[in-house]
Parts: C-alpha cells; structure tokens; sequence
C-alpha cells in the first residue's frame, strides 16, 4: 500500500512537471508574439531553459500540439502552429456563426447557383424520388478574406422554392430555411475524408495542385428528422481542424456509419 501511495506521488511530481512547462512555454510565446509558422529553440534548449529532462519537454510539447499551440517542424524540430478554423465538438454551427465566435468576419463568393434534378444518389440521400428537382448553390467560403473551404448545397425546391432568388454572397443558407420556409436545421450526420486539391479547387483555395483537403458531406435534417439539406465541402487542410466527442457503443449520442468508422453527429460550417 505505501509503495502504490509513493509510486502515485512520484507520477503526480511528473504531472505536474510537464504542466508547468507546458503553461510556461505558451505564455511565453503568446506574451512575445510570435507569428504562426515561426521556429521554437531546439529541445535541448528548451529543456536548460524550464530545468527539466527532455522526455518532460516531449510530454510538454505534444500537449501543446494536441491544443494547437505548437506543430512539429522539419527535420525534427517544433514551431508555433498556424492558426486553424474548427467548432466545438458536436456543434451544428453556421459558417458565419462560427467566424463571429471567433472575432473573424465571414464572406462568400458565389461560384455557382442553378436548379436541376436530382440524381439517384442524391434522390436516395434527400428522400426524394429520382429527378426531383433541387437547388444547388457552390460558394467559396473565406474568414477574414482568407478561402477556407468551397461548399456545395443541394437543398430540394419542394422545400424551398425560389431560392435561386436570393443573394446568397451575403445571406446565410441555415437562416434563409429557417426564417423564410421555416426549415430550422436540427442535427446532421456528418463524415470526412482526406483527398488532394485537384487544379480547379487548388486555383480557389490559394493552394498547388495536389495539396491536402478534408472532403466532408454532410446530411441535414430538420426537427423532425427530415432531410432538408445535403452539403459538399472541401476544407483546406491546414486552415481546418474538425473535433468531436466520441462514445463507446450502446450509449446514445452518436450513430454507427454507413460502411466503415463512426458517424459523427458533426458540425456545419459551410452556410
């Protein structure tokens, strides 16, 4: 019984070792104001400098990358990480929502806007029969004039009519469904995939042909679990982190997917 007590004191010394100089190092760097991107002292440095062993300095460090303080940087040393967009685990936000949390003004540039009909997917997905016709709306989303995604909406016109009407460079999506047809969007079922930017996204996004983006589509439904909305969207990789809370099964709250890996009951950026 001692030995388990002095052995649990032992790890709480440790603990609170790495916390320290975790606490330490981001008030250090949010007090100097460096810039994203810019590189931290090597580890051994690092490590003379808070009084502590490199295996606590790691522990540090990968605490600091787990909450988006600091990112690894080639060959092997670390840097301050690049501001990323992201919405609280769980959380079914508005694009301009989101910006506004975060003191950042939203914008939108119309790429494309038309009716058509739906396809056998599509129709499967929305509940629609095959050929029903939809509205489509494609919109590069940028915060603070910085493209962070292209997000394409495709929302059936039985629901909303005439939506080809309004000027969606500045209205929002989510507030025009809830206020104009009274579609209040409740949940959605969202997932992600890792791809590469083709030159038509690259050319949008500010990027070179090939680098990372998240492709997530996302289904969403109204309070009584319609669907009322399915969502195309291409984040760049390294303007976007998305979060959420998983659970073990057999408790409620998030849904096993279609094929392969969790359904997350995620958020929406893209309106």
């Amino acid at each position: 019984m001692c030995a388990e007590r002095d052995e649990g004191l032992v790890l709480d010394g440790l603990k609170l070792r790495y916390q320290r100089v975790q606490e330490s190092l981001a008030e250090e760097i949010r007090r100097n104001g460096r810039p994203p991107g810019s590189p931290l002292p090597p580890e051994r440095a690092l490590a003379e400098h808070f009084g502590v062993s490199r295996v606590t300095l790691r522990r540090a460090l990968a605490e600091l990358e787990r909450t988006g303080i600091v990112s690894r940087a080639a060959p092997r040393g670390w840097a301050v990480a690049e501001s990323r967009i992201g919405e609280p685990p769980n959380a079914l936000m508005s694009f301009s929502n989101m910006a506004a949390s975060r003191g950042l003004v939203a914008g939108a540039r119309v790429i494309r806007i038309r009716t058509r009909p739906a396809t056998i997917d599509e129709a499967e997905t929305l509940g629609l029969a095959p050929g029903a016709a939809l509205f489509e709306l494609e919109r590069l989303r940028l915060m603070d004039d910085v493209p962070i995604l292209i997000a394409c909406a495709r929302v059936p016109l039985t629901l909303a009519p005439e939506l080809d009407e309004i000027d969606f460079s500045t209205a929002s999506l989510y507030v025009v469904l809830e206020e104009r047809y009274g579609l209040r969007p409740a949940r959605a079922h969202f997932t992600v995939e890792a791809t590469a930017a083709g030159e038509r996204e690259a050319a949008l996004l500010g990027l070179e042909p090939g680098q990372p983006l998240l492709r997530c589509h996302q289904l969403t439904e109204d309070e009584t679990g319609r669907p009322i909305e399915f969502c195309e969207m291409l984040y760049r990789g390294d303007r976007y982190r998305f979060r959420a809370t998983l659970v073990q099964g057999g408790t409620a709250g998030l849904e096993g997917a279609r094929g392969l890996g969790p359904r997350f009951a995620g958020p929406n950026t893209a309106r």
